[in-house]
């Protein structure tokens, strides 16, 4: 019986992350469900054009090329369309040689249950309230930027997988992060001052950031095929308790940008990111004109003194990711659903 072998990166994608549904998508929003089915079957022999997240899915998918059968990547296709729609996209997926074999067609239907039962480590989606699901489940995700004008097209540039992270509220928890916009930069930096020496708590992100080192270490060599970078408005004090925090993880980033406030958009072209992941709306607008982005979206506090008993069952779904994650604000997009 076929599996998905221990220690296995497995991605999640929505159709809109993996390729450009842009019109496809405002038929369903300013149509119906009916004109967007008719649509798709309608011109279901024409290929999609590459989405934000592309470049990253088939770099990673690469990954398994030299490795002669040991496959240490799975991406499963996550769609709230059925299979009667369903062929676009895997005629598009074959077009362009993507190894993207599983699929899940929920038919309206939440996907978190099905990341769940496939293990998913990360979870990319231009679904809002998915995305949110699925971190109130224990799920790396974030919210893929598809608004830019930007073409990131199908090109691959030669050379690792470059993915890159913010710091607090996406690796981290945002306990620091709330002390700045609760008492300012000057109350911020004392805290952090003080307390260089403890460790932070994990944020959404931290279990998928283990992932990929343990991915880095299992491949070590001289072609490394991944390559990451924090990139945080932190700066000298407030570094030591992130450098010490990650040295406590036993995790691997390779570049790190202290840049204390000035912009993102900058270092991030220059690092070449196929994604960057951002809680701040404001970070992103910008970013994304020049590498695929997703937000990463918490909750308005942390919360604070939870185990990982407290977080065992979410929506009847037992998971099985360790960990304490955020408990998403109850208020944010519980229903409704669109074609990601």
């Amino acid at each position: 019986m076929a599996y998905i072998q221990d220690g296995c990166l497995v991605v999640g994608i929505s159709a809109r992350a993996l390729f450009d549904m842009d019109l496809e998508n405002n038929i369903f929003e300013k149509e119906g469900l009916e004109a967007y089915r008719a649509y798709q079957i309608a011109h279901e022999e024409e290929v999609l054009r590459p989405g934000p997240c592309f470049s990253l899915i088939r770099s990673l998918l690469e990954i398994d090329r030299p490795l002669r059968g040991k496959k240490r990547v799975e991406v499963i296709l996550m769609s709230h369309n059925d299979a009667d729609v369903s062929l676009r996209l895997f005629r598009s997926i074959e077009h362009y040689g993507l190894s993207v074999a599983r699929a899940v067609f929920s038919g309206g239907s939440t996907l978190v249950p099905y990341l769940q039962a496939f293990g998913a480590d990360l979870f990319l989606s231009a679904n809002e309230t998915e995305v949110c699901r699925a971190l109130e489940c224990g799920i790396a995700g974030g919210i893929v930027c598809t608004d830019s004008a930007a073409d990131y097209g199908e090109a691959t540039e030669p050379g690792p997988i470059r993915i890159a992270f913010d710091g607090d509220a996406v690796l981290f928890s945002d306990e620091a992060e709330e002390v700045f916009r609760r008492q300012g930069l000057a109350a911020f930096e004392e805290s952090e001052r003080r307390r260089a020496r403890c460790p932070l708590k994990d944020g959404p992100l931290a279990n998928f950031l283990r992932v990929i080192s343990s991915l880095q270490r299992e491949l070590a060599g001289t072609d490394t095929p991944i390559r990451t970078a924090l990139v945080t408005a932190r700066c000298a004090p407030a570094h030591e308790r992130v450098v010490r925090t990650l040295r406590g993880w036993g995790v691997r980033i390779d570049e790190s940008f202290f840049l204390g406030g000035l912009s993102k958009k900058e270092v991030l072209r220059a690092f070449g990111a196929q994604i960057f992941f951002d809680d701040q709306e404001v970070n992103l607008k910008a970013v994304s004109e020049v590498v695929p982005a997703a937000r990463v979206p918490v909750a308005e506090r942390v919360l604070t003194g939870q185990t990982q008993d407290d977080w065992s069952e979410c929506n009847g779904v037992q998971s099985d990711h360790s960990g304490p994650f955020f408990k998403q604000a109850q208020s944010i997009y519980r229903a409704g659903r669109n074609t990601a």
